[in-house]
């Protein structure tokens, strides 16, 4: 029932696509109307897809590599574009996986075209899209550079959003891509929310790198929690992750280890980690809450 996947529906309608809306059906029912209806395309968000394949797999018996989906378009939140994150979700159905982006503010602003370049080109013939600094607010145009992106959307006539904050984390990129598109790109597409970057230990840290590291490494599985708090005058980050069923325990120091470099590599920081077996953390139907600060917070 999303707002965002009416606007998909429709967007595939008008192009020729015979359409099947799911918003009553829970995830069961999905794949068993998948089963029957033989679609070629799924929409959802990256931590959905992700749901939906373990559920086929682990308590329906079913295989999605082996159903009829050949793409899916993911948008919501980041995954998409997160290497990791694309990967499992391509090996997990068998199919292609493109990302998209957009705010009900202000509709669907980017989109990663076939060739794949690594980026999102944002459709500059109907937005106006500027990148800020994230403290002082300043333009940010250097390739590489990150910032928060601020959108107008050019053809909204009746809610007009003139400088939109969209509080997604964007990189500016100058590269060329393969389609002969000329629209601007943001490499790796929306990285992050400006909601969620904080600083820990003082070191801005980003969740969507925890999760490139996480779903990077053979034996972990797709569920993860990471909870910020304060312990004494220091912060603590404590990432709980799920084991693959049947990973044997005498490897868990192995992948302790890996584990704990890699995140000091991609972050700089420190974390307690947590193995937990497998279905032990929570699922989530649509937008992932995987990342909790809890700092100056009541628990």
């Amino acid at each position: 029932m999303f707002v965002a996947f009416w606007a998909g529906h429709y967007a595939a309608e008008k192009i020729g696509c015979e359409t099947i809306p799911g918003g009553v059906l829970d995830t069961r029912a999905r794949i068993l109307k998948i089963q029957e209806l033989l679609p070629t395309a799924l929409m959802g968000t990256p931590t959905y897809m992700l749901g939906m394949a373990e559920m086929a797999r682990k308590q329906m018996g079913i295989d999605p590599a082996k159903l009829s989906v050949n793409k899916i378009t993911c948008a919501g939140e980041p995954g998409a574009l997160i290497t990791a994150t694309k990967r499992r979700i391509e090996d997990a159905w068998g199919a292609k996986v493109y990302d998209h982006a957009g705010a009900t503010e202000i509709g669907a602003w980017g989109f990663e075209c076939s060739s794949q370049c690594g980026g999102i080109h944002v459709n500059e013939a109907m937005f106006l899209a500027e990148v800020e600094d994230l403290e002082t607010g300043d333009p940010v145009t250097k390739p590489g550079e990150r910032g928060r992106l601020v959108i107008t959307a050019l053809d909204r006539l009746a809610q007009p959003c003139i400088r939109f904050d969209s509080k997604d984390i964007v990189e500016i990129s100058n590269q060329k891509c393969d389609c002969g598109r000329t629209y601007k790109i943001f490499r790796g597409g929306v990285i992050g929310r400006a909601d969620d970057i904080t600083k820990v230990k003082g070191v801005l840290l980003a969740p969507s790198a925890i999760e490139d590291v996480v779903r990077s490494m053979e034996g972990l599985g797709d569920n993860y929690e990471v909870l910020v708090e304060k312990k004494g005058d220091a912060d603590s980050i404590t990432l709980k992750v799920e084991l693959v069923p049947g990973f044997p325990d005498e490897h868990i120091h192995e992948l302790e280890t890996e584990l704990s470099s890699q995140l000091r590599l991609k972050t700089n920081l420190g974390y307690n980690l947590e193995f937990y077996p497998d279905n032990s953390l929570p699922r989530f139907e649509v937008k992932a809450k995987r990342f909790r600060d809890l700092r100056n917070k009541e628990i």
